[in-house]
């Protein structure tokens, strides 16, 4: 609660939550849309991430744990579902090793989900921002 004092001179002031599609991060994410809520954070929307595993090989996207908690989780707190964000084994390697995914894996499913993402932040900008 002190960093979110601290800050607020510095407005605007949001939130990006960030869940994975089970039970046990949703119900942790939900507090902190309550902390939010609280402290007077607006949210700029919930992310689900690791939201099935793209396979390497074929690009195939399997639910390895489960889907959609994000999404409910948004409906739920009344914010919006930016998307879905599958693991990516590409993503994980161009991250570790400091490279650009949009340059070296643009055929990734991890980035068309990320593009739109961050669309949909940069779309919503000019209204968090008054």
């Amino acid at each position: 609660m002190a960093v979110v004092e601290a800050l607020r001179p510095y407005r605007p002031l949001e939130a990006l939550v960030v869940t994975t599609p089970q039970a046990v991060s949703v119900g942790d994410v939900r507090r902190e849309l309550t902390f939010c809520k609280k402290t007077g954070l607006q949210v700029v929307g919930v992310v689900e991430n690791m939201s099935g595993f793209a396979c390497p090989h074929c690009a195939e996207c399997t639910n390895i744990f489960s889907r959609g908690g994000g999404e409910e989780l948004a409906r739920l707190a009344g914010v919006p579902f930016l998307g879905s964000v599958p693991l990516d084994p590409e993503l994980t390697r161009s991250l570790e090793e400091g490279h650009d995914l949009t340059q070296e894996f643009p055929k990734s499913p991890a980035f068309p989900a990320l593009t739109s993402i961050a669309r949909k932040i940069l779309d919503g900008l000019p209204a968090m921002v008054s």
